[in-house]
């Protein structure tokens, strides 16, 4: 199906239709980057954080009121996810500066934005990985061999498997959400 609206994408992404997720992707980056890249003035962090906000977002399609613009409700995980990324930002801040201050300790601090699907998946013993990812369907065992073991940026997962760019974004926002959830099922919290 060809999506026109975002009211039918939504409804179409409700029913996990791969392609309604790549239409809301499309029509809806611009919009958060561009929010994100103005209050931010960094490109790293405006794409991280679009990148969580559409993934949060599709992660709870189910629970969007269409009573409601699926932009504003987008805009508003997006500003929630900036506000939590500042309160972190700002608390590494407060640590860096006491390990400055002390002369006896020197530690770099890798400020890189890690959503908690890549914590739990770069936290994993490669064999346990490798079983997790076989579990996968084919399409998104390919991407995440691609981003995570030859680490291939999305550009050139794109490239090389000729899917477009955001479908490549999406597809991988949904491998980790999944491959997440089978390093916690079977690690569950005591």
């Amino acid at each position: 199906m060809v999506y026109r609206s975002l009211e039918d994408a939504v409804k179409g992404a409700k029913k996990n239709d791969q392609r309604a997720f790549g239409f809301l992707y499309d029509e809806c980056w611009d919009y958060i980057y561009g929010y994100l890249f103005k209050v931010s003035k960094d490109e790293k962090i405006a794409e991280e954080i679009s990148l969580k906000t559409l993934s949060k977002a599709f992660d709870k399609i189910d629970k969007f009121n269409p009573e409601f613009k699926f932009k504003s409700w987008v805009i508003t995980i997006c500003k929630n996810l900036h506000i939590d990324y500042l309160r972190k930002q700002n608390i590494n801040n407060k640590v860096e500066l006491y390990i400055t201050e002390r002369k006896d300790l020197s530690y770099n601090f890798d400020m890189e934005i890690l959503s908690p699907e890549d914590e739990l998946i770069r936290s994993q013993n490669i064999n346990n990985l490798l079983e997790k990812v076989k579990k996968l369907k084919p399409a998104y065992k390919g991407v995440i061999k691609m981003k995570y073991f030859q680490e291939m940026t999305y550009k050139e997962i794109s490239h090389e498997t000729q899917i477009p760019l955001n479908t490549v974004k999406v597809m991988l926002l949904r491998a980790k959400k999944i491959l997440a959830e089978l390093i916690s099922n079977e690690n569950p919290k005591s």
